[in-house]
């Protein structure tokens, strides 16, 4: 039986989404369906569509008491909203439905695994959030919580494991039939790990082992755990809370990690080898994967950064947006993500231009938009020196402009958004360092309206930005220091 609390979301989700026109959201990125936005959740196929829900608060465009917002898809790219899936109805979780994962059970009902969340008074007297894992089954659009709810609760934590932080359950069936799921939290003495619980059934659960510490190493608190094998092995992705920065990687204090190891399906046991960024932009979080039926692993995130997330306007109607889903693939040891290969069938009106020499400024013709899909090629002019600095600005006009920027010599690229628009001085700049021998690169950048995603030496990285600009100003140009050979085919994305 539906609640009260979740009929009045409803209702207004409905009656508010029609005061946002479709111009003022993109095109092909899922943005919240009025309100609030962050973590995307349960990211599944079911009933013949894809399935996304997330984090939601309906009533302001500021995080409130969490409800699961709903959406779904034929190709990943186009949404319909859906009514909201679950709101902060239940003594476990009445003052939040948090982080969670969903799967179908073998009786075709979509089982999700959520985090409830209430306020109780600690030893100190100061309130917290407690925190309990929580299922709910459903048809694809109504879901009713377990009777038996929570499932795990501080009982079920090892030693020292933190009854504050212990959230976002992602789960999986294996191959003999039974469930795992993995489990952000902190030890005893507030440092992350990945908790991993078996079941026979996917509703009566266990604790099995630690799956990964942190170890001091990767800042705080694990949120958001997904644990997958691909192309031989274990891949654990997680967005740590209060990292510090190591090089170029973890730029973003709450940021976004990736490890790479082997696994051992017979005793759960992960061993790392490889660490990286998931992302090394400005606006990337909480990413969560799946599996499509054709066997793809595909990846999303809430596209947004934590630092700048409320550095919006109070009448905001809606904040929030996932990121383009990403086709994942490990490769000597590595994360590569490239854009969804549905993207490809939006592309019209194709320009190319081929050993275009830059040494300075120069627009092309046909070359803008602000919903294109651009590849570009560059290498040092033939015969001539290395060049100092190549620069792509999109989003241009006399006033603004964003840019991705490289210098050869460090190797380093670097996402610029500080003429974007913004009124406030949030974070506007990442650098990253990039595999480049002599000055070539290889970038795809897939602008959609509010956001740029530029993928890098096919996939190797991606830095991911939003942008505060009209949408009207869609001026794309070139720049070089010293003298660059560029190839560049451009599509608008219908």
């Amino acid at each position: 039986m539906t609640s009260q609390t979740l009929r009045e979301a409803r209702k207004y989700e409905e009656t508010a989404e029609k005061r946002i026109g479709k111009e003022e959201r993109p095109r092909f990125h899922l943005s919240v369906r009025t309100g609030w936005m962050n973590d995307p959740n349960g990211f599944s196929y079911y009933g013949g569509k894809y399935h996304l829900f997330y984090q939601y608060y309906p009533y302001d465009s500021h995080w409130n008491s969490m409800h699961w917002g709903h959406a779904v898809s034929d190709d990943l790219l186009h949404w319909e909203y859906l009514p909201a899936a679950m709101a902060p109805d239940e003594v476990y979780d009445g003052d939040g439905c948090f982080s969670g994962s969903a799967l179908t059970l073998p009786d075709g009902r979509q089982l999700l695994m959520y985090t409830g969340v209430r306020k109780v008074m600690d030893e100190d007297g100061m309130y917290r959030e407690l925190q309990t894992q929580c299922l709910a089954t459903g048809d694809g659009m109504d879901y009713e919580k377990y009777a038996q709810n929570p499932v795990l609760t501080q009982a079920d934590l090892p030693e020292g494991g933190s009854r504050y932080d212990f959230r976002d359950p992602k789960i999986w069936q294996k191959e003999d039939g039974t469930y795992r799921c993995v489990a952000g939290n902190c030890s005893g003495d507030g440092d992350g790990q990945i908790l991993l619980f078996e079941s026979p059934d996917g509703f009566h659960w266990s604790f099995e082992k630690i799956l990964a510490k942190n170890g001091n190493r990767f800042g705080r608190m694990w949120e958001c755990p997904d644990f997958f094998t691909l192309d031989g092995k274990g891949v654990l992705l997680t967005s740590p809370q209060d990292m510090f920065p190591q090089g170029y990687e973890y730029h973003n204090g709450n940021g976004t990690l990736c490890l790479i190891g082997s696994y051992d399906p017979e005793t759960d046991t992960f061993t790392e080898e490889h660490d990286q960024s998931i992302d090394y932009g400005i606006d990337f979080y909480a990413s969560q994967t799946m599996l499509t039926p054709d066997g793809r692993r595909v990846m999303i995130g809430w596209m947004q950064n934590w630092d700048t997330s409320n550095q919006h306007h109070p009448d905001s109607t809606w904040q929030g947006q996932m990121t383009l889903p990403r086709e994942l693939s490990v490769r000597n040891g590595r994360l590569y993500q490239k854009p969804l290969r549905e993207l490809e069938a939006m592309r019209r009106n194709r320009v190319e231009y081929r050993d275009v020499t830059v040494e300075d400024v120069i627009r092309l013709d046909g070359i803008r938009g602000r919903e294109i899909d651009m590849e570009l090629e560059i290498a040092p002019a033939e015969g001539g020196e290395l060049y100092r600095k190549f620069a792509v600005r999109f989003a241009q006009n006399e006033t603004y402009r964003t840019s991705l920027s490289f210098h050869p010599a460090e190797s380093i690229l670097k996402v610029d958004r500080k003429y974007s628009g913004s009124r406030r001085a949030i974070i506007h700049q990442r650098r990253s360092q990039v595999r480049s021998g002599d000055g070539r690169l290889k970038l795809r950048i897939i602008l959609d309206q509010y956001s740029v995603e530029a993928f890098v030496n096919d996939g190797e990285q991606v830095l991911t930005a939003l942008l505060y600009t009209d949408p009207a100003v869609d001026g794309i140009s070139f720049f070089a220091d010293g003298k660059v050979k560029m190839n560049v085919v451009k599509y608008d994305l219908i």
